[in-house]
């Protein structure tokens, strides 16, 4: 790791290459972000990505930036010097500001209310009883817990809600994690486009057959003023709940997982007290949260942050949210996996008008997993040694690609 320690308050005076970092970054970035941090809240990097980014670490000065207007986070703002392109379809609250982020975002909470998420609780447990079952009853005693639960328990619950019974879940797994981890730009474009042609079809179909479902409701809810979703809105929501709303929920259950396992004293005290189940998953979203860096944003004009100026222009800035919440001056002892200190505060789900919609149906999704799991697996184990799991690429999703357990 190379970078300037004479002057702190000028990042442009070095540039460090993620990237170059390699595995050992992928697996536990944790260390690097540390290191930056004692220097100063931005650094100049290259992310694994390819681009040239403004990386803000700490708790204080990332959660500022996350809540600070003058950092966009539509596409048309990006310099066109950064070489990238939008990973997403559609028009979505993900890509939009104030006020048009503000319109989106109403319509959309018009149907995404917390009753319809009350609803799928026993729809989640129900799906999750039968995927352990299914898990239980195979041959051996060993799996891998992203195959059998973590991914497909989300996927589930994501398409029971839009009402898409009928997706194909392995070509959209696979074109979801290309899209949101792959390094490689091209592969990036081919499973968005992929991707994007198959959402449209399956918003052709629902316009065809409406049913009693989010998707549905989403294409015919308009507001007082008649105001409703545009065909590209649509497709970019339908984008945002299908990627976002399992990707996330896929590594949130995975890390809460490998941390208790790779923390025994830990999971001791959660088998004995499933009263800190939901207490263990908000320490597992600041220990180690599903989400590293959030999606991009562009500055609109230059940014003073603590000395340090990010120029205006479209430039890329990242907010480590894995290092705002392992910041000593927020939570003490950040590094220890602690189940039963409060974890309140933590960025995990973002800050500011981009908090995550789905934040109670994440965490109602892992709670009952996590839960179920525990209960019906007395003796779950890891089935291999922690250094050899292999992770997701990339600094958006966060987590091990793989999750070998045994009982």
């Amino acid at each position: 790791m190379t970078t300037d320690t004479t002057n702190t308050t000028d990042a442009t005076d070095s540039l460090l290459d993620l990237g170059a970092l390699g595995d050992d970054f992928t697996r536990d970035p944790y260390p690097v972000y540390a290191r930056l941090r004692a220097l100063g809240p931005v650094h100049r990097v290259r992310i694994p990505e390819g681009a040239t980014a403004w990386l803000v670490v700490g708790y204080d000065a990332g959660r500022a930036l996350l809540a600070d207007r003058r950092l966009s986070k539509e596409w048309h703002r990006a310099s066109p010097a950064l070489g990238i392109g939008k990973v997403s379809a559609g028009t979505s609250m993900l890509s939009s500001d104030a006020p048009a982020h503000t319109r989106l975002r109403r319509l959309v909470a018009r149907e995404f209310t917390a009753r319809r998420i009350e609803r799928l609780a026993p729809r989640i447990q129900e799906t999750t009883d039968a995927l352990l079952d299914t898990m239980l009853d195979g041959p051996g005693r060993s799996a891998d817990l992203v195959e059998s639960l973590s991914f497909p328990l989300p996927m589930a619950v994501i398409c029971e809600l839009l009402g898409v019974p009928s997706l194909d879940r392995h070509a959209f797994r696979a074109w979801s994690g290309t899209a949101v981890s792959s390094l490689d730009a091209e592969a990036r474009g081919r499973a968005t486009a992929a991707m994007t042609e198959y959402l449209g079809e399956l918003l052709a179909d629902k316009r065809a057959a409406p049913g009693d479902d989010l998707m549905s409701a989403l294409i015919g809810t308009s507001d007082d003023d008649g105001d409703r979703l545009s065909a590209d809105e649509l497709l970019g929501m339908a984008w945002l709940l299908l990627v976002a709303g399992h990707e996330t929920t896929v590594n949130l259950l995975t890390n809460a997982v490998l941390s208790l396992l790779t923390h025994p004293r830990q999971l001791e005290l959660l088998r004995a007290d499933f009263g800190l189940l939901d207490n263990a998953v908000e320490e597992t979203l600041r220990y180690e949260g599903p989400v590293e860096t959030p999606t991009y944003r562009f500055t609109t004009e230059p940014l003073d942050v603590a000395g340090t100026v990010i120029p205006g222009g479209g430039e890329l800035v990242l907010v480590a949210l894995a290092d705002c919440d392992r910041d000593p001056a927020r939570y003490p002892d950040p590094g220890r996996f602690d189940i039963t200190r409060d974890a309140g505060g933590h960025v995990a789900f973002g800050h500011g008008i981009h908090y995550c919609l789905g934040a109670a149906l994440a965490r109602t999704e892992a709670s009952i997993a996590l839960g179920s799991l525990l209960e019906r697996c007395p003796e779950l184990r890891l089935d291999t040694d922690p250094a050899a799991l292999p992770w997701r690429t990339g600094m958006l999703i966060r987590g091990p690609l793989k999750l070998p357990v045994a009982w």
